[in-house]
């Protein structure tokens, strides 16, 4: 009987281990459905994770109002649907500088804000940003991705941008225009 029991107490303990096991695992695979995605993607993902974390906790020590709340979270699952749309349409496992901004912050980014209304897909906008599209997250914000130094020169390559030309270099600097100033010659 002492060994039934014995027996019966192993097995029962041996089952627990294996559902917790199986739980744990189940669990993280339901947490993280960016295992899809390669580990910039899934970088990036856990990095808006933890934008939202200091949001709540902001708002649970009553820093921050409600609207601003709100608004901040709207943005970061703005960005995350950008940025798994994004990886979706392309396969890459990359992700632009993205900005997600409402009509009212354009001007934040931009010197002279474009209209919204204006705004068409891909549309490079004041040689740094590509407009990619709008989402409705509670509010509706305009999702652009910074282009990198790499892109900005190509554009003022080929005609682009603003000081573009045919006397321009990759920097768009005029071809003999300094870098540095001339250094002060003070009178002895």
């Amino acid at each position: 009987m002492y060994s039934l029991s014995r027996s019966m107490h192993l097995l029962l303990s041996l089952s627990i281990i294996v559902v917790c096991a199986g739980a744990t695992i189940a669990q993280r695979g339901n947490t993280s459905s960016d295992s899809e995605f390669g580990p910039v993607v899934t970088a990036y993902l856990g990095y808006l994770n933890n934008e939202q974390e200091v949001v709540d906790d902001r708002a649970s020590r009553r820093e921050i109002t409600s609207v601003y709340y709100r608004r901040n979270s709207n943005r970061i699952h703005a960005l995350r649907q950008m940025a798994v749309r994004l990886v979706r349409q392309t396969g890459n496992d990359y992700v632009p500088e993205l900005e997600a901004v409402t009509s009212d912050e354009l001007g934040t980014i931009f010197e002279r804000p474009p209209r919204p209304v204006n705004l068409r897909q891909n549309e490079v906008v004041a040689n740094k940003f590509r407009f990619l599209g709008q989402i409705h997250s509670g509010d509706v914000f305009y999702l652009f991705a910074r282009l990198d130094p790499y892109e900005q020169a190509d554009l003022m390559n080929r005609g682009g941008g603003p000081a573009a030309s045919s006397e321009t270099n990759a920097k768009g600097q005029r071809i003999g225009q300094s870098t540095t100033r001339a250094r002060r010659v003070v009178p002895q």
